[in-house]
């Protein structure tokens, strides 16, 4: 294998000696090949790794992060690289900034985005901080996203492999921490990413990835909600756009906007999708798919990497959507064609191209039907 495939700019100038990386080291195959071409660069390496939460069979799920067997994996990783490795104890932390606000947030019938919580608060802000007293120069994470050298500073910008971007979860990322962090991967391919992992004999170079929301074992979000509120199924009706009860639901925590599968009111001439939830009665309202258009957002707690204005951007309110044309308007965001599945505590981050503007977190939305009404 030639060197070429082991490059990586981590920005500090042609000269690294005397320099020093922090690394985010969650004991996946992204991060710990971060570490290993950190230490190839002669740049003092340092991992860091966060033990966030410690919740029985998640501890052993394959792909949960920062959790016991992952600690055990980045701990192995430095010492094959030959680089010091330290855990830091954040668990109360992450329990009360991300799985708290989960909870919370589900039983108010908004839909969650706990990775952006977690980046925000307990990944950035408190391994910033630990960095910084290390002395070092920056933090490289395992990211798949780009920082790039603009004439007014640093930049964000999507990956270059569309299929493992990351910006969505990074838009809350300040202009002062971009200007510190590395990600070393966002111009690389994953085959790439494995392919170096194999060829420095690093044990988790076949590692499966990590799951979207670590702490929740086997997608059953539900399941977590209860074990934090045992109050949260609360049980309602649940009722047609047209006022109609149709059946009766178990609890809101168990549906979100957008949803099709799992609501039990068969015999419809339509299929049917939630619409809203309403915890103040605790109602799921339903209706056809026509009635999930939006046609507008207003995003709130907005964090800018520019000076934005008012003007059209790319919009992306998924993760895993595609980014679509829009005008920002304020707070409200309005899409140029009516978007689908939009649902308040989602993120809406805003584009130029494959730069990241920054972006918020919805708090309303206006359905197409009732702007033509209105």
């Amino acid at each position: 294998m030639t060197d070429d495939i082991y490059h990586s700019d981590f920005q500090l100038g042609p000269d690294v000696s005397g320099k020093r990386i922090v690394v985010a080291m969650s004991g996946g195959v992204d991060s710990s090949v971060v570490a290993a071409l950190a230490a190839r660069t002669g740049a003092e390496t340092i991992g860091v790794t966060l033990q966030l939460y410690d919740h029985g069979s998640a501890v052993k799920r394959a792909g949960a992060c920062c959790a016991g067997q992952d600690i055990r994996d980045a701990r192995a990783v430095a010492d094959k690289l030959g680089i010091a490795h330290y855990v830091f104890d954040h668990e109360s932390r992450f329990r009360e900034s991300v799985i708290d606000h989960f909870a919370d947030e589900y039983m108010a019938g908004r839909t969650p985005i706990p990775c952006v919580r977690c980046n925000m608060g307990v990944k950035f802000t408190d391994l910033f901080r630990l960095a910084r007293e290390l002395g070092a120069d920056c933090l490289a994470t395992g990211h798949y996203v780009r920082r790039v050298e603009g004439e007014a500073g640093s930049e964000l910008h999507r990956a270059a492999d569309p299929a493992r971007d990351q910006s969505y979860f990074l838009f809350a990322t300040t202009q002062d921490q971009l200007e510190y962090l590395r990600f070393p991967l966002g111009g690389m391919p994953k085959p790439q990413v494995r392919a170096i992992a194999q060829e420095m004999g690093l044990i988790v170079a076949m590692k499966p990835d990590s799951q979207d929301i670590c702490f929740v074992p086997d997608g059953d979000y539900a399941s977590v909600v209860r074990k934090i509120r045992p109050d949260a199924e609360i049980g309602g009706d649940i009722v047609h756009l047209d006022g109609r009860v149709l059946g009766q639901h178990k609890g809101l925590i168990h549906y979100t906007v957008g949803q099709r599968k799992g609501l039990e009111v068969g015999g419809q001439p339509v299929p049917l999708y939630v619409i809203r939830l309403d915890p103040a009665t605790q109602r799921v309202i339903v209706g056809p798919r026509a009635a999930l258009a939006v046609q507008a957002a207003r995003i709130i707690d907005s964090n800018w990497l520019t000076n934005i204005g008012n003007r059209p951007v790319m919009a992306k309110v998924r993760s895993m959507s595609r980014p679509v044309a829009a005008q920002l308007d304020g707070e409200w965001l309005r899409f140029d064609v009516p978007e689908y599945g939009v649902a308040p505590g989602q993120a809406a981050v805003l584009y130029d191209g494959d730069r990241v503007l920054g972006g918020g977190w919805i708090e309303e939305t206006v359905a197409v039907e009732l702007a033509l009404a209105s």
